[in-house]
This record gives C-alpha cells, sequence and structure tokens, in this order.
C-alpha cells in the first residue's frame, strides 16, 4: 500500500479552507491592553474602558464625581508600587480621561 505525505488529522476538527474566520472584536482587543505611563509621581498603567464596556458606576478620584455607565473612562494602576502587583492591581481607580490628562504632580 502506498505511503500518504498527508497527516492524520481527526475529521470534522479543523474548519474548512472556504470558511470564514470568527469574527475578531477589535474594540474590544485594543481596550484589554495596557499602556505603560511614566510621570513624575511615578510608572503607571493605563487601559481605556470603551462606553459599551462601561457597565458599572465610579467616583473619579481627579474631580470626586461619578462616572456614569455608558461614559468612556481610564482605569490606573501603579507599576512600581512597595508592596507588589497585586496590591497595585487592587488599588487601581477608574478615571475620566481628562482628569487623567490634567492631574497635578504637586503635592
Amino acid at each position: 500500500m502506498p505511503r500518504s505525505n498527508r497527516p492524520n488529522r481527526p475529521r470534522g476538527s479543523a474548519r474548512p479552507k472556504w470558511a470564514a474566520p470568527p469574527e475578531v472584536d477589535l474594540e474590544r482587543a485594543r481596550a484589554g491592553l495596557p499602556l505603560r505611563e511614566s510621570a513624575p509621581d511615578g510608572e503607571w498603567s493605563v487601559r481605556r474602558i470603551t462606553e459599551r464596556n462601561a457597565a458599572k458606576t465610579y467616583t473619579c478620584p481627579g474631580c470626586n464625581s461619578a462616572i456614569l455607565p455608558g461614559i468612556a473612562h481610564l482605569v490606573v494602576w501603579r507599576e512600581d508600587s512597595l508592596f507588589g502587583p497585586e496590591t497595585a492591581l487592587a488599588d487601581r481607580r477608574h478615571w475620566h480621561v481628562r482628569c487623567w490628562q490634567t492631574r497635578s504632580f504637586r503635592y
């Protein structure tokens, strides 16, 4: 019996060549990656939350007003926390985009 050069694959596990690839939600994928920012007050991880993904009400530490559901905002946490990354992630805060951009570094 002649040998086949094709690998033995179980039937039904691979999608056909003519099938469309699964659709990727670029908005969600782009929003999921935190950016790193350097500032006079330390290193920060900043993640954008889109209008569609904003589901809860938060209080912005910059202006002490509410960030309502459906409003795009930022989630920010320290990268250089003294108590480790788990504590920094637990201490993350939700900011208005404008409040984060215009925060003061005076102490």
